[in-house]
This record gives C-alpha cells, sequence and structure tokens, in this order.
C-alpha cells in the first residue's frame, strides 16, 4: 500500500463531510497536567476506555494530545510524548471505526501518527513551531487543522485583522510546502494569547474567516478559563457557557467543535439543526 494511503482516505473522507454537517470532535488527553483532566487518561487503559466512551456518545472524530498545551505547561520531548501516544494510537485505529486527530506541534510525531494511518494533524501552533510540520502534512495528505495564537496578550489588538493576517502568513507558508488547500482548518485559538474580549471576538470571527478564507472553521472554547471568568464557575461546570460559545460560533459558520462533553454537543447540534431546517 502507498506510504499514508490510509491517512489520506480517512482525511478526505471526513472533510468531505463537513459540507453536510458540522462535526463533534471529542477530546482525549493522555498527559498528566491538562487543565481539565489532566492524569485521568495518561494510562492506555484508561485512555482507550475514554475513546470508547467518546465514540458511544456520538463523536465524529477524537483529538489525541500527548502533551499539554495549556498555560505554564511543561514541553514534551517528541520521543516522550510518542511515548504516551502510541499505544492509545494504535488500540484506538484497530478498534474504532472513526477518525482520529493528532494534537501535536512536532513533526516528527505527527509523521509517526499518520503513518499509522490518523486523519488529521491538529497544530496549535499554526505551523510555527517545527519548520518541518507542514511538509509532513504535505507529504502525508492528512486534514491539518492550523491554530492562532499569540505570545502574549494584547488587549489593544484587533483581534480579527490579526488573525487575517496570522492565517494568510500560514496558509502561505503551508502552500509553499505544497500542502493542498482544501486539507486546511482553521482555528482562531480561543484561550491563545487573547483577552476576554478577545476571546469572545475570536468566537464570533467564524463567519468573516469562512468568507476570507473558504475553509472549514474549528472553535475549541470548552471548559475555557474566559467561561470561568464571565459566569464563576469551576472548571467541571462550564458546560452550559461552552454549549452556548459553541452553539454562537455554530451559528456564525464554524464546522467542527472540539469538546470535552460529546453527547451534550451531538444534542445541542441537532436540535439546532432540525429547527434550522423546520
Amino acid at each position: 500500500m502507498e506510504p499514508f494511503a490510509t491517512s489520506r482516505a480517512a482525511a478526505d473522507a471526513f472533510l468531505a463531510r463537513l459540507s453536510r454537517a458540522p462535526a463533534v470532535m471529542g477530546i482525549l488527553n493522555v498527559t498528566p497536567d491538562s487543565f481539565s483532566d489532566g492524569g485521568r487518561f495518561l494510562a492506555p487503559g484508561a485512555a482507550l476506555a475514554h475513546a470508547e466512551a467518546l465514540a458511544s456518545a456520538g463523536a465524529d472524530i477524537i483529538d489525541i494530545g500527548a502533551e499539554s498545551t495549556r498555560p505554564g505547561f511543561v514541553p514534551v520531548a517528541a520521543d516522550d510524548e510518542w511515548r504516551r501516544l502510541e499505544p492509545v494510537l494504535m488500540a484506538m485505529l484497530a478498534r474504532f471505526d472513526l477518525p482520529v486527530s493528532v494534537d501535536t506541534t512536532k513533526a516528527a510525531v505527527a509523521r509517526r501518527a499518520v503513518a499509522l494511518g490518523a486523519a488529521m494533524i491538529n497544530d496549535i501552533s499554526g505551523l510555527r513551531a517545527d519548520p518541518a510540520m507542514a511538509e509532513v502534512a504535505a507529504e502525508s495528505g492528512a486534514a491539518l487543522v492550523v491554530m492562532h495564537h499569540r505570545a502574549e496578550i494584547d488587549p489593544d489588538r484587533d483581534i480579527l485583522a490579526d488573525l487575517f493576517d496570522f492565517f494568510d502568513a500560514t496558509l502561505d507558508l503551508a502552500r509553499q510546502a505544497g500542502v493542498a488547500r482544501e486539507k486546511i482548518v482553521l482555528d482562531p485559538g480561543v484561550g491563545f494569547g487573547k483577552s476576554l474580549r478577545q476571546n469572545l471576538q475570536a468566537i464570533d470571527s467564524c463567519g468573516s474567516l469562512r468568507e476570507k478564507f473558504g475553509l472549514p472553521v474549528l472553535i475549541g472554547a470548552s471548559r475555557k478559563s474566559f467561561i470561568g471568568a464571565l459566569t464563576g464557575a469551576p472548571v467541571e461546570e462550564r458546560l452550559a457557557g461552552t454549549l452556548a460559545a459553541h452553539l454562537r460560533a455554530f451559528w456564525r459558520g464554524a464546522a467542527i467543535f472540539r469538546v470535552h462533553d460529546v453527547a451534550e454537543h451531538v444534542a445541542a447540534l441537532k436540535i439546532w439543526s432540525e429547527i434550522d431546517r423546520a
């Protein structure tokens, strides 16, 4: 079989379905220090059981990450990240007829994952952390999520203009490496280097990003700190705020929702869509 053929086919099938319906991406953190569920699914058995629960709840794709990206996270070497990731990824690909996304900024990790059959690379650095990442995406034909981020919060910055500039530059990097434009998904990066107001604007930017770039938009506001800032709710009680943010993003054109609470999002999106069709 051609190298990466499984990954490419899974990516194409997943991206094609986005024209018909929104996708719910279940979060699986095989880390000791993620902000919401760090340590709960670090053991492969626990991770696989949670993947089973996400799939049963109706996830359309599962995003597995082996390095935390919360504020103040401790970087992990590529070999250590892969050591956490490999047994869970292999078991998931063997057991579930469901595409898998790998949340990593390292080209070496991404290459190994797509070689096994992962459909998507989710790069929160937007191709900035590892110059070889775009080459891996181009060679493999995997779907590629590129996320906007800022190193520091500047509350005076026009965040929509910054999103446009960032993605213009990112898409140019991808084009130069040979990444097919239709394989790319944009993520406005809620919670990454943004003030409270800018996070809200990022959620509402989905329509503007779709209009300017013509690409699917992923939104990941699940349980994030801006919800706590607005409601006072602790991490484990932010479902209502998460649903409100994601439904607003859906109304504005978002296509993929990266979430901890899969069943609730599947139900909410179904009800919204049925009302819309009626």
